[in-house]
């Protein structure tokens, strides 16, 4: 900008009918363009007198303008010579900047690095979270509040500062003893309270493990189908997720001589109960190879348990945790199906050799909260409460689980099959070959039905089985079949001919 233009750059931009002092606006003018480069490093303004002249302006205005420019560094005053536009970012940083701009603009990044935009391409998360037919919620709707908002009442009239302020100490101790005392009896796993860490969840269990027991660099068995999340989680922390096929046993566990025998994974991740999203249940040959293999490598088991509370047909199965005898399981669990998902309160339990450092890990990494919100659920446990919740849900969820595979037989009869058949909060519903399950999964959305295609679970699209997932306990019962009859038109529309 050449410095006669000055007076008519300022002028333009200067708006008398918003109010406010004049001098203020002239100030926020200036600063504008220089930060933005269009007065350019080391131009010489005109003297406030003669800018004032200019702008036909008093010169106390342009004056208290340019001494807050002053001031703040964007002109600077040398004597006998002027007022100048002060060198305030060396060039090669705005050269820098402005490069690492444009390639992550074209890049189609916005900003984010490799990892991030991986990881954002490739989320399942959904924003919708509730309805006919998403899986994995349970049905809030039948929580007992009333019991939740006296057991609640009772903390605050106590009005206990400790509640109110950082956990430092793995969680809430009568939350921890709870917790111990129901994993050993109802689900037969082997610990003691101070091998208890309370965690926001699943993803919080597994992000702690991987930062205290892994290496960037790292191998991780994940289940093909998985979680999408215990992949996301991986890979964001640079551990390398390396699928490993499910088939009617669990995990195909692989022998001496099978896959990466050179290359042992620090990290086994396992849904053994309960395996997610199909259903299958490890049997015990396969559970007993996989422990003593991750005894022999030295690596860790990383045992998901989310839901093996609802199982319709027989008792819930004991964990793998239960027969290890090496300490190489690190065992998940999760309210956030038997209680409710907002609560975003979950524990990991750790061998007893690793109970001090994690303890100490997640002060540091998380600063540890929610400690009102344990004592709640606590009581909760204690009073006998959780108990009774989870058989009353047990009998409905049953009840729903069978609603839809009626609604399923009812439109396919024996042309189509499904998993998951006594346990869990969601249906898998294989498709015929040339079935597309991303396709429907859009339409039904569209349709206002939610599901997830199960091809979406796979690593290697090579591998993967078309299907849906159809989650039903959060789906009243009187909606099911309604529900489902919308979905069975859309998937017949793409039935293979």
């Amino acid at each position: 900008m050449r410095i006669a233009s000055l007076p008519d750059f300022v002028l333009q931009r200067i708006d008398r009918a918003i109010g406010g002092p004049v001098n203020r606006q002239i100030y926020q003018v200036l600063r504008a363009a220089i930060l933005s480069h269009q007065l350019p490093t080391g131009l010489q303004l005109p003297s406030s007198r003669e800018l004032a002249r200019e702008l036909a302006m008093s010169r106390n205005t342009v004056t208290h303008a340019y001494e807050q420019l002053i001031a703040e560094g964007y002109l600077e005053t040398r004597a006998g010579a002027g007022t100048f536009i002060a060198d305030t970012v060396p060039d090669q940083i705005v050269d820098a900047l402005t490069s690492s701009r444009n390639d992550n603009e074209q890049a189609g990044h916005v900003g984010l690095s490799v990892r991030g935009a991986h990881l954002i391409r490739r989320a399942g998360v959904s924003p919708l979270q509730w309805g006919a037919f998403m899986p994995g919620v349970p049905d809030v709707t039948q929580f007992p509040n009333k019991v939740w908002s006296r057991l609640q009442n009772k903390h605050w009239r106590r009005s206990r500062a400790e509640l109110l302020t950082y956990d430092q100490g793995g969680g809430y101790l009568p939350l921890r003893e709870a917790i111990a005392e129901y994993l050993r009896v109802a689900r037969s796993v082997n610990c003691r309270t101070g091998q208890i860490i309370i965690t926001t969840g699943i993803h919080q269990s597994i992000d702690l493990a991987a930062k205290l027991l892994g290496e960037h660099g790292d191998r991780a068995w994940v289940e093909e189908p998985c979680y999408w999340g215990t992949r996301s989680v991986c890979q964001s922390l640079g551990i390398e997720p390396v699928p490993i096929p499910v088939d009617a046993e669990g995990m195909q566990v692989p022998q001496s001589d099978g896959l990466h025998p050179a290359q042992p994974p620090r990290f086994i991740f396992v849904t053994p109960s309960h395996q997610y999203p199909l259903g299958t249940v490890m049997s015990l040959s396969r559970r007993r190879l996989l422990l003593e293999y991750a005894a022999a490598h030295k690596a860790w088991i990383m045992e998901d348990d989310y839901d093996s509370e609802f199982r319709y047909g027989s008792r819930p199965l004991a964990s793998l945790q239960g027969l290890d005898t090496h300490d190489r399981v690190l065992y998940m669990g999760t309210f956030s199906k038997t209680t409710f998902p907002g609560l975003r309160i979950g524990f990991l339990v750790v061998p007893e050799t690793l109970s001090e450092a994690f303890v100490t890990g997640h002060s540091e990494l998380y600063r540890g909260g929610q400690v009102f919100m344990q004592a709640i659920l606590a009581d909760f446990m204690t009073q006998g409460y959780f108990a009774s919740h989870i058989r009353r849900m047990r009998v409905l969820y049953g009840e729903r689980l069978h609603l839809l595979q009626q609604a399923v037989k009812h439109h396919f009869g024996d042309a189509i099959d499904f998993s998951d058949g006594d346990a869990g909060l969601h249906l898998a519903l294989h498709l015929p070959p040339g079935c597309d399950d991303l396709t429907i999964c859009s339409e039904a959305r569209a349709a206002g039905i939610i599901t997830r295609p199960l091809s979406g679970y796979y690593m290697q699209a090579a591998n993967a089985r078309r299907g849906l997932m159809l989650g039903y306990a959060c789906v009243p019962n009187e909606q099911i079949a309604p529900a489902f009859d919308k979905l069975a038109g859309i998937i017949k529309k793409h039935w293979p001919a």
